[in-house]
């Protein structure tokens, strides 16, 4: 059973884990809006923010899904011009 010390260096490390993936997703979605990406490279970086959400949150990947591709996927529409849903 964990000890409060331990329980709160816990919560610390969970805590630092989310700020650095919402960092890691807020300036990729930035990217995808304001660099020179083509659409390949786009979708690449998706994959790449998930393979690195996945790492920090392991068996979390339906929350990346509902959560983080649609908001990287809204900003590819949004840059490509695109009217049809992505999938």
């Amino acid at each position: 059973m964990a000890t409060g010390n331990e329980r709160s260096e816990e919560v610390r490390q969970e805590n630092r884990k989310i700020r650095f993936l919402r960092f890691l997703v807020d300036f990729s979605v930035r990217s995808v809006q304001e660099d020179e990406l083509s659409f390949k490279e786009a979708m690449k970086l998706v994959e790449n923010v998930k393979r690195a959400a996945c790492h920090l949150f392991p068996g979390k990947e339906e929350v990346f899904e509902l959560i983080y591709r649609p908001r990287f996927y809204r900003a590819i529409r949004q840059k490509f011009h695109i009217e049809e849903q992505l999938s």
